[in-house]
């Protein structure tokens, strides 16, 4: 075992320096009987060399020289060693030589399969072809592999021990068991996923309670399944909480109780009280609010409940189904005391996760209504006191509401309602600060998309969080903290750039793609089209625009619209650059018969190779998410024309890194979408390379109507640009 545990620390240490030490590789002879392996062998080498698109014989990793030199190397010298040490070897018989070179040649195969999918980390790589080679000395004396891989992160140890000739070896049930805790480790949200084929191991029951409790909600779900692993949890009698979960699985009306978990668990709350409220929509959502209220005050205490994280999706689902898109789908109605009935009931609490949990759904009008609107009704009910608002929430989700007050300008009013206004500078203060502790990145995107909309309505309280944002770092710099330093060194940079006369350029500073332009040649295929896509959708105002779209390219003689298909029409130019812009018919969408169009038309885009570059949605807020979905990984613009939180531009940026993204901070305007979609299209069919800055200046002449400075063009979009330096510093994806 000391041993085994003194090599695991020589790999992590010096085997690139190992590798790099063979030399030359004295000539041997391939018996023919082996010499496909070994081709095959070479062959997924020379794939795994060229996978990072330069084709040449080095493997690069982004913007880390000396990781990938050793990669290089491994791949190479390690490599072709291991061939000629498995070739040369008298004690290896040969049926366990071919084992070990297909299973060499699956490694390699994994290798580049698995970095490409964010499965396999690169600078792994020689730390796997070492491990493997010592697993081949290991195995052909017939000894246990585990002490050898227990030491090891889950992507070397799995790929090391891929080879199925491994399966001979009397540890190997002990290994799958060591992979299934390793990968439990790294994927925590996976693991019930990867247990449905497992059930049989001796780790099962404890990673199901284990895991169950950090995702419950998942726990719920795997315990419905008629299968062994839902039969599994079913059984587990020891455990208070899983038979918790497990009942409320098992009833008709379990998504209703769920939220309520820790309650439930800890006898605070019964089932029969919860069925006096279910069924009326006001008492469910006031229960979901008092529940949250407690939950976040007991989150203040470092105690945080189970199902927390469900019973804010539970409370945001009935905020957007029973209260926002009743006061959204009567935006034409004339009286608000009709249009905003449904809140009335509603006290200033339940109002603020209303406003909060509806961002990017929320109409400017059900939101900003000057005096029956969400905002209006929160403050008026709360005495016009947001400091004593914000003290009974516990201050829950504070970042998200200041985001949007700032959006949609009303964080003025909120601020005067202060008894002392020193209160509001520490909430800005406490807004900025300590960043790098938050889980994730939507309080950093919050506070980036908030400096956007202050610099222009409030630009003294811009300038305190400039001072708060420098100062963090520093603190951070002092502490050592490099997430910290991530993040404030890339909020400085951003809200310096939004001055254009501290003369930023992102792109240095920050490393990222460059954030004013794009060339014409990007937007083009290998055949020197331009292939867009637009995304329609089946209610009123989807038809409506739809019609207007037709109309509009039908009239203009360097367009021609192919009407022929029942799912989607084809406009094409007619003279100047080719571009095709596909878009599908809006139709009845409570059949999902916007579903089979938009299909329909993707298909047909795949089918004859139309890449698009560019796509447009052309909808309501709460249809971003479908048409996002669309968004691939060609996409270099995508206008969405509506409002952007942290998950839609998150998205995006997971469909398409380099995508530059136009928003909206409130609702969009058809009066604003059409003229920009004509006038970028235009330009691109002229052969224009897109420079947002003038295309900026030329659009706001050709949309010159109220809501137009709503409208974020993709450099001063700051939580996109937020997000992507902050990938590129710290080389995290999954966020």
């Amino acid at each position: 075992m000391r041993k085994a545990l003194f090599f695991s620390a020589l790999v992590l240490a010096i085997a690139p320096a190992l590798l790099a030490q063979k030399g030359n590789i004295p000539s041997y002879t391939i018996p023919i009987t082996r010499q496909l392996v070994h081709e095959n062998v070479d062959k997924q080498q020379r794939n795994l060399l060229t996978s990072d698109q330069y084709s040449d014989t080095s493997f690069i990793i982004e913007n880390k020289p000396e990781a990938s030199a050793i990669a290089t190397d491994a791949i190479s010298r390690g490599v072709d060693f291991i061939q000629y040490e498995i070739e040369t070897d008298t004690k290896i018989e040969p049926r366990i030589k071919v084992g070990y070179l297909i299973g060499l040649a699956d490694i390699l195969e994994y290798m580049r399969i698995g970095w490409k999918k964010k499965e396999v980390n690169p600078t792994h790589f020689a730390q796997i072809i070492s491990l493997y080679k010592k697993l081949i000395e290991v195995n052909t004396a017939k000894k246990s592999l585990i002490p050898y891989i227990s030491h090891f992160p889950y992507d070397v140890a799995f790929t090391a021990t891929l080879p199925r000739i491994f399966e001979e070896n009397d540890s190997y049930e002990e290994i799958k068991d060591l992979l299934l805790l390793k990968y439990a480790k790294q994927y925590p949200n996976k693991t019930f996923q990867i247990l449905t084929k497992n059930t049989g191991s001796k780790y099962a029951d404890s990673l199901i309670k284990a895991v169950g409790r950090q995702y419950p909600g998942q726990l719920y779900s795997y315990a419905q399944a008629n299968d062994r692993l839902g039969y599994k949890i079913r059984n587990i009698q020891d455990d208070d909480f899983v038979k918790t979960v497990v009942a409320l699985s098992q009833q008709k009306s379990g998504q209703a109780y769920f939220p309520f978990l820790d309650n439930l668990v800890k006898g605070k709350v019964t089932i029969s009280q919860i069925d006096v409220a279910k069924d009326d929509p006001l008492k469910y959502y006031r229960l979901l609010v008092q529940t949250q209220m407690d939950y976040a005050r007991r989150a203040v205490n470092g105690d945080t409940a189970f199902a927390f994280t469900e019973l804010t999706a539970r409370l945001q689902k009935k905020a957007q189904d029973d209260f926002v898109n009743i006061i959204n789908g009567l935006h034409e109605v004339n009286n608000p005391a009709v249009r905003f009935a449904v809140l009335q009931p509603l006290t200033p609490e339940e109002l603020y996760y209303v406003a909060i949990l509806s961002d990017g759904l929320i109409y400017t009008s059900s939101y900003a209504h000057v005096t029956h609107g969400v905002f209006a009704q929160m403050m008026r009910k709360a005495n016009n006191r947001g400091d004593s608002l914000l003290l009974n929430l516990s201050f829950d989700h504070y970042r998200k509401f200041i985001r949007q007050a700032a959006g949609y300008n009303t964080l003025k009013t909120f601020f005067t309602s202060f008894k002392n206004k020193e209160d509001a500078s520490n909430l800005m203060a406490s807004f900025v600060n300590g960043l790098e502790k938050s889980k994730g990145l939507e309080d950093g995107v919050d506070v980036a998309d908030s400096y956007a909309s202050l610099y222009e309505t409030l630009p003294d309280l811009a300038n305190e969080m400039l001072v708060n944002v420098k100062a963090n770092y520093q603190r951070n710099v002092r502490s050592r903290n490099q997430r910290g330093i991530a993040i404030y060194n890339i909020l400085n940079k951003l809200f310096l750039s939004a001055d254009s006369t501290q003369h930023i350029n992102l792109t240095k500073e920050l490393g990222i793609p460059p954030v004013y332009d794009i060339p014409f040649n990007s937007f083009t295929n290998e055949r020197g089209e331009i292939v867009t896509q637009m995304f329609f959708y089946g209610d009123e105002d989807g038809m409506t625009d739809f019609d207007i779209f037709i109309r509009t390219f039908n009239a203009d003689p360097k367009w021609k619209v192919d009407q022929s298909n029942d799912k989607f029409v084809i406009a094409k130019t007619t003279s100047g650059e080719p571009i095709y812009l596909f878009a599908n018919r809006p139709l009845p969408n409570e059949e999902d018969k916007d579903y089979v169009a938009q299909t329909a038309m993707v298909e047909y885009m795949d089918k004859n190779n139309f890449l698009p570059t560019v796509t447009f949605h052309r909808g309501h807020s709460y249809h971003a998410p479908t048409s996002v979905s669309y968004v691939t990984p060609t996409s270099r613009v995508v206008f969405m024309g509506s409002c952007g939180g942290f998950f839609l531009i998150d998205s995006i940026l997971k469909k398409s890194s380099d995508a530059h993204i136009i928003s909206s901070k409130q609702t969009g305007y058809r009066d604003i979408n059409l003229p920009f979609i004509r006038l970028f299209l235009e330009n691109l069919r002229q052969k224009k390379n897109v420079d947002w800055i003038p295309f900026w200046k030329q659009f706001r002449a050709a949309a010159s109507i109220t809501g137009m400075d709503d409208y974020i063009p993709p450099y001063k979009n700051l939580g996109a640009l937020f997000i992507k330096a902050y990938k590129k510093a710290t080389g995290e994806d999954d966020l």
